[in-house]
């Protein structure tokens, strides 16, 4: 209420009612801003990010077996289509129910691991070669050093 008792002539009027459109806009702008930010949170993105964390989905695999079972579906189709695509009836029926099997055994910690190592094989790092030291002759104490 102080700042009304201060408003004397036009001039001051007109410089509160700028101060009130200017305080207007910013506050809508924070406003704004807390909105989309408040809403991103909940995005598809924003929620795979947070649940779908390793762990979370490790501890998931535990209870249920995902992946194995989606293994289990996969594995079958793969091995048929790719490596026995020209095998008999029989032949894809055993390798269907061998590899269905073997799919089911796999858990999440399984695949990770077969993944590391599939990706190790590809991904094998020159090593460093040790930067010799090279010695001109300058001792470390001189001033030139």
């Amino acid at each position: 209420m102080s700042a009304y008792k201060n408003i004397r002539t036009l001039e001051d009027l007109q410089s509160r009612k700028l101060e009130l459109k200017v305080d207007f806009t910013l506050k809508g702008n924070l406003l704004k801003a807390d909105a989309k930010k408040y809403a991103k949170q909940f995005t598809l993105g924003a929620l795979i990010k947070k649940y779908a964390t390793p762990s979370n989905l490790f501890k998931v695999d535990d209870k249920l077996n995902l992946s194995g079972t989606a293994m289990s579906l996969i594995l079958p189709m793969f091995m048929n289509k790719t490596l026995f695509r020209g095998a008999g009836f029989l032949t894809k029926a055993a390798v269907g129910l061998v590899s269905g099997k073997v799919g089911k055994s796999l858990d999440a910690e399984h695949i990770s691991a077969i993944f590391n190592s599939v990706k190790g094989w590809f991904g094998k790092k020159k090593e460093k070669k040790d930067k010799k030291f090279i010695d001109y002759g300058i001792p470390p104490d001189s001033e030139t050093y």
